[in-house]
């Protein structure tokens, strides 16, 4: 049943049937979370920094009914340009195929379908979390929920800064979510290398991370890791620059009434509106750096068996 859902291009089949390392890429920092032309070119350098580090990459999305495993250049554009994509969660998911629309997965639903496709590692750039304020709005990611009982790693520079990271980090605690620190010892804050939460587990190569996956797995721990890879330093912003731009973004968030889904385009758009563009140049910049270590861990976990 599931596989009259699923749709897989060429190469992402012919590379899961040679035994070839996958990684998966949502699609969703393609239609919502960066503006064109900068969505389509980054989409596709960080499907070619995969292919350069060892492993095949997987772009996820909704058309026509299917979850296709793999876009084609065509569909890369299309997702790009086209206006009026859904943002498709965990809850979307079914209405969305059954009513045939384009829909761009975020974490949540790029984890599902990459579980479904047998896809263990997962690059983005960074995770949703609990949101400020969230102990009187319940305004949680659904990504949290999502990473306690599917089984995929997800490789990001930390959740977005826009969020309240502390009881982010108690979240996915309470939820069994093991985030490793990527050679440093707290969490990065998507922008910024370093957040002042300290992290337990740190590992400073991929195959640390790979044998932590098999173990986990190997002994029916549902749900996923989040693998917590810094900005490097060259590519960061101030960390007073950008959190006071957060702040003042928040504010007109909540004097303009915005909340759910569409709180973290808003703010990710007025931030970069704010930094006069230095946030999107970051923000590129940290996707790529994790494409390089999620396919070095995606090859590393392949070698596993």
């Amino acid at each position: 049943m599931i596989n009259q859902y699923l749709d897989f291009s060429a190469e992402v089949k012919e590379a899961m049937d040679a035994g070839m390392p996958v990684v998966a890429l949502e699609s969703t920092i393609i239609s919502h979370g960066m503006p064109y032309p900068q969505n389509v070119q980054t989409a596709r350098e960080v499907e070619q920094i995969i292919r350069e580090n060892g492993a095949v990459p997987a772009t996820i999305a909704l058309i026509d009914g299917k979850i296709k495993i793999g876009l084609s250049d065509e569909e890369l554009e299309m997702f790009g340009n086209a206006s009026g994509v859904a943002k498709a969660s965990r809850r979307d998911l079914p209405w969305l195929l059954a009513t045939k629309q384009l829909g761009a997965t975020t974490v949540a639903a790029t984890m599902i379908c990459a579980d479904l496709a047998g896809i263990r590692i997962f690059v983005t750039g960074g995770i949703g979390g609990v949101h400020r304020g969230a102990e009187e709005t319940m305004d949680i990611s659904a990504d949290l929920d999502e990473l306690g009982k599917t089984d995929v790693a997800v490789v990001c520079a930390g959740a977005k800064s826009i969020l309240d990271l502390g009881l982010t980090l108690e979240y996915l605690e309470t939820k069994g979510v093991p985030v490793v620190g990527y050679g440093t010892d707290e969490l990065p804050a998507f922008f910024t290398p370093r957040s002042g939460f300290p992290l337990g587990l740190r590992a400073d190569g991929p195959e640390e991370i790979a044998g932590m996956l098999k173990a986990k797995w190997a002994l029916g721990l549902e749900g996923g890791a989040v693998i917590a890879n810094p900005i490097p330093e060259e590519d960061a912003l101030d960390a007073d620059f950008i959190n006071g731009i957060i702040e003042n973004a928040l504010a007109e968030a909540a004097a303009n009434g915005i909340k759910g889904k569409d709180t973290t385009p808003f703010l990710l758009a007025k931030v970069k509106e704010l930094t006069e563009g230095k946030s999107l140049t970051a923000n590129i910049a940290l996707v790529k750096h994790n494409a390089k270590i999620g396919a070095g861990i995606a090859a590393a976990f392949n070698e596993l068996g």
